[in-house]
């Protein structure tokens, strides 16, 4: 079975803006080697933060955008999925993950998700431990 995996929004910025191992674990999902899933909730997120924390046009953040959905699928999720982190953010996170099915959550958040370590059967990693199942 090949790992369906939702990457957080900190994963998509780190990988999409300065590369290295979260561009790697982002990278899979555009060869084909794992299928890459979304929502809008996260797309709407990472674009925002493009253009308010990161100063990006929002021609420039549009793109980017616009770039994650030619191999990450889009699963609409119904925002009932609350209070499994003390930051709501995380929450679509999760619950993104839950609907359609995900093995993994790749994130960097170490503060809420890293620690559950796992939600319903979906693996909560860090980019490198992700990476390293292939290689």
């Amino acid at each position: 079975m090949q790992p369906i995996v939702v990457y957080d929004t900190n994963v998509l910025i780190s990988g999409m803006v300065w590369g290295g191992i979260p561009y790697d674990c982002i990278e899979l999902a555009q060869q084909g080697k794992v299928e890459g899933v979304t929502c809008n909730e996260i797309l709407n997120e990472f674009e925002d933060k493009l253009t308010t924390k990161l100063g990006f046009s929002p021609s420039d953040a549009a793109e980017i955008v616009t770039g994650l959905l030619d191999f990450l699928q889009i699963v609409e999720i119904p925002n009932r999925l609350k209070g499994v982190t003390a930051d709501p953010d995380d929450d679509m996170i999760i619950e993104c993950a839950v609907v359609w099915g995900a093995t993994h959550i790749v994130t960097g958040d170490q503060k809420h998700l890293l620690p559950l370590k796992n939600y319903q059967g979906v693996l909560i990693v860090k980019p490198a431990d992700f990476l390293t199942q292939f290689r």
